[in-house]
């Protein structure tokens, strides 16, 4: 019989759950955040739950990770939580043998982990102070300019020519864009500005921690294609992608941490 391991991730944006059954992943599961963090765990809980054909009680073990990991474990939804640094470093080395740095940008902070050849920490330096960046810089910028959250990355593709943001911080960066729309600028060239000085505010953070190749990136922001782009550009390096959804590496990290707490191989 099967032994099953649950990880659920709730953050400031979305929620993610996974359920690993031994070394494979049973099945994910990932949707917006409700206004109370139990709420959210238990939908995107029993979303993967009905996904597999499993009930609640066919989990051995269960970690919960995320801005809601205590209150999730204090109300019995999981028996232990772990950060997310830890989450995610621990599911992207799992994924990527070869990863040492993990550059993950969340919807409220950014933080660039390192670990070792079994995804223990060795080191991380985090950003949330300053939202510019982090996913919520994205999402203001994109309401801004009137596009959507998922079209800011392609549509920095079509610049010509590129503008330039003086300031970092994400409330004068709105006023400037808004003042860059006014003169008639194109979207396209506001946009590859914004995503730029994204990729430029994380850098700081590489550099920081003093990254490892191989390098990956986990979270929403690396479905920005441009960001992500930039940042190779900066590195000088491809990121190396997995094939799993960039969301749910904090969930699926949280059940290899509940496998090796209950036990499991």
């Amino acid at each position: 019989m099967a032994v099953l391991f649950g990880g659920i991730d709730v953050g400031s944006l979305t929620a993610q759950a996974v359920v690993l059954d031994n070394g494979d992943i049973a099945g994910s599961a990932s949707i917006g955040v409700k206004p109370n963090p139990l709420d959210s765990a238990r939908t995107v809980l029993m979303a993967v739950l009905e996904q597999t054909g499993l009930e609640p009680g066919d989990l051995h073990f269960t970690v919960s990770t995320g801005y809601g990991r205590e209150q999730v474990q204090k109300e019995g939804l999981s028996q232990a939580n772990i950060s997310e640094i830890t989450a995610h470093g621990k599911g992207a080395q799992w994924l990527l043998p070869s990863v040492r740095t993990v550059i993950d940008i969340g919807g409220q902070d950014a933080k660039v982990i390192r670990v070792n050849e079994k995804g223990d920490l060795e080191d991380f330096v985090m950003n949330d102070k300053c939202a510019a960046g982090t996913g919520r810089f994205l999402e203001v910028m994109a309401r801004t300019l009137g596009v959507g959250l998922e079209e800011l990355g392609p549509l920095s593709f079509q610049a010509r020519n590129p503008l330039e943001l003086s300031t970092r911080c994400s409330i004068y960066c709105e006023t400037e864009v808004l003042h860059y729309l006014q003169r008639g600028a194109d979207k396209a060239d506001i946009a590859a500005s914004v995503n730029r000085t994204m990729a430029e505010r994380v850098m700081a953070l590489v550099r920081r921690v003093g990254a490892q190749k191989e390098i990956t990136m986990t979270g929403g922001v690396a479905k920005n294609v441009a960001v992500r782009k930039e940042l190779e550009r900066l590195l000088g390096i491809r990121l190396v992608e997995y094939r799993v959804d960039s969301q749910i590496v904090g969930a699926l990290g949280a059940a290899l941490v509940a496998r090796e707490m209950g036990g499991g191989r």
